[in-house]
């Protein structure tokens, strides 16, 4: 059985004492044989992630990486400086961007190709908004979304993470419940099966709202690897104890 994997995404939060303070709490909370860990942190607090970080438990990770390699794209980060900075994951296609800068499936699928082309390993989330969901469409969007990275990285699709966070339960409290979340991770899973030999290998995260309560149940269905987690990384206990829980599952 593969590690799961717990993957932080602090958002537009931080600042230079909170997050030294913050992972010197981690590192010391740590369990003994952690399952894998990563905080995805905002561009400007890579550097400094990076080098507190650097040769411990917890992988650093970018919350965006850009659609091009080089260039005058004003205020973008190419996948090959994540990899000077020696950044081991970045998330593509979080439902914030899609929303809020536009970013197509498409888009998506050409960010998680240039990551994979320089060794970082693209998050690439997926799922649906509560208007999706009443309405049915909750398999057809996330397949449709999946679909576009497996069409342009197929020959790699097996080195992604994917992370399945239902929009509705971003930041709201709300949570599926395991099973809800079990049956997409599921689609997700045969989705993959069908595309690679080598489904098994892809870590299926659940971003929805995952936090230090409601960890253990999520992490213990069959298709659910880990968990991309918001509002509770910004807090070690909560963190940790996710953490802890996904070490044991």
């Amino acid at each position: 059985m593969k590690k799961k994997l717990i993957a932080g995404n602090w958002k537009m939060n931080g600042g230079v004492a909170a997050n030294a303070a913050l992972l010197e709490q981690l590192s010391a909370g740590m369990p003994a044989n952690p399952c894998w860990v990563a905080v995805c942190a905002p561009a400007v607090y890579l550097q400094q992630v990076a080098t507190i970080t650097h040769g411990g438990a917890i992988a650093v990770g970018a919350q965006d990486v850009s659609a091009h390699d080089a260039g005058a794209y004003t205020g973008e980060m190419s996948a090959g400086m994540l990899r000077d900075l020696g950044i081991r994951y970045a998330i593509v296609g979080h439902s914030e961007r899609r929303q809020y800068h536009g970013e197509t499936d498409a888009v998506v699928a050409l960010k998680a190709q240039k990551a994979l082309s320089c060794g970082v390993t693209p998050i690439v989330c997926v799922g649906e908004t509560l208007e999706e969901r009443e309405a049915g469409k909750t398999e057809e969007v996330v397949k449709r979304q999946l679909a576009a990275v497996i069409h342009t990285n197929g020959h790699c699709i097996s080195e992604i993470v994917v992370a399945y966070e239902p929009v509705w339960a971003i930041g709201t409290g709300k949570t599926a419940t395991p099973e809800q979340a079990q049956e997409v991770h599921a689609v997700l899973r045969a989705q993959l099966a069908a595309a690679t030999p080598h489904a098994d290998r892809v870590h299926i995260l659940y971003g929805g709202s995952m936090n230090a309560a409601n960890a253990q149940q999520l992490l213990g269905q069959k298709d659910i690897d880990g968990g991309l987690v918001g509002g509770a990384s910004l807090k070690a206990a909560d963190f940790l104890t996710i953490i802890a829980a996904a070490s044991a599952a």
